[in-house]
């Protein structure tokens, strides 16, 4: 095993996740949607505490593991999130119930994100979660970047493709996009952007203040 495999698995088995979010994740998975990992959720928590976020939007709720994730570290904050499966906001619903979340605390959207996301206001909100329809990633992150207040942050986990993202033998449509959208967050001038490698990977980015 190498260092990196053992750091990776060191931290895997050293974050500890709350119990209502655990119940959460065993849910997802009987759903059968892969949750963000116990080591991105805890990242997407600091982020949240870190912003002091107090409105958020995600995309792509299935069974309410990030979003619980996303409360923990700003448990004041509104958010939204939005998913086109009716099944997985119900599990969502139910996961932030027993986590006892005040209902006026999260508001829930069926529908597509490429019809929701252009009705949302821009600049207004704290955080942008990015995990739903990996194909139409750049998409969704152009939308992030437009919500987001200035200042605000994206985060986009599951970057790395589960390896694939960093092997040039790989060629499929969603390798191909996240490594376009990694490419293109690098090289813009008007984001900061910073990869983790940790579990499935998480890109984060925040809008630049031009300087005059």
């Amino acid at each position: 095993m190498s260092a990196r495999e053992r750091n990776e698995r060191f931290i895997q088995e050293t974050v500890v996740e709350p119990a209502d979010i655990s119940r959460a994740r065993a849910a997802s998975l009987e759903l059968g949607v892969e949750p963000v990992s116990v080591a991105v959720g805890a990242q997407i928590a600091v982020a949240a505490a870190a912003t002091g976020a107090q409105s958020i939007i995600e995309i792509g709720t299935g069974a309410g593991v990030s979003g619980l994730w996303l409360r923990r570290g700003a448990p004041r904050c509104v958010l939204t999130t939005i998913d086109k499966e009716p099944e997985h906001l119900g599990a969502a619903r139910e996961a932030f119930q027993a986590a006892k979340v005040p209902t006026a605390r999260v508001r829930f959207i069926t529908g597509r994100a490429a019809e929701v996301l252009p009705r949302m206001n821009e600049s207004a909100y704290d955080i942008v979660l990015v995990d739903a329809d990996p194909e139409n990633v750049i998409d969704y992150v152009e939308h992030g970047l437009r919500l987001v207040r200035p200042g605000g942050t994206v985060l986009v986990p599951r970057v790395l493709g589960d390896g694939k993202v960093s092997d040039p033998v790989q060629r499929d449509a969603v390798t191909a996009a996240y490594r376009s959208l990694l490419q293109e967050t690098q090289d813009s001038p008007a984001v900061l952007a910073a990869i983790s490698a940790v579990g499935e990977g998480l890109l984060s980015l925040t809008t630049t203040t031009p300087v005059d």
